[in-house]
């Protein structure tokens, strides 16, 4: 029994210095150079729109549509109104009323001011009616 401890304590010894063990600098080169897995390069707003609106038409789940908005509001531009038209058709053909909301709150954030948000929602107005979405303003009142 005594030899069993032991041994346990030495394989916890053994395997607690490799944890502590000290970085050296050949570890912690840096590369300067970012990898990344977007092929798209310089992409012109209708590629994106066109691309985007296809993703959202596509979308087969919940998952799917999520990741999508997340890499498209990832962007430093606000998405043109067909690729936002497609991502409210797309969250109710899913039926996820709370993330069409959430995608109308996404352009109030991304736009520069309350003008342009304004023009987004009257653009969309139709398709709005037409889903039955709501903002969030027109749900819980201005805050």
């Amino acid at each position: 029994m005594n030899r069993l401890f032991s041994s346990a304590a030495r394989t916890v010894s053994l395997s607690s210095r490799a944890i502590r063990a000290p970085a050296t600098p050949a570890r912690l080169a840096v590369s300067g150079v970012r990898f990344s897995s977007n092929d798209h390069g310089a992409e012109s707003f209708a590629d994106f729109s066109k691309r985007y609106t296809a993703f959202f038409d596509n979308a087969e789940d919940l998952f799917e549509l999520q990741r999508g908005l997340n890499n498209c509001f990832a962007y430093d531009l606000v998405p043109g109104v067909d690729v936002i038209e497609s991502a409210l058709k797309a969250s109710r053909r899913l039926d996820t009323y709370s993330t069409a909301v959430r995608i109308l709150e996404g352009v109030r954030e991304k736009v520069e001011n309350p003008k342009q948000y304004e023009a987004y929602l009257q653009e969309l107005k139709g398709i709005r009616e037409e889903l039955g979405i709501n903002t969030k303003e027109e749900l819980y009142g201005e805050h």
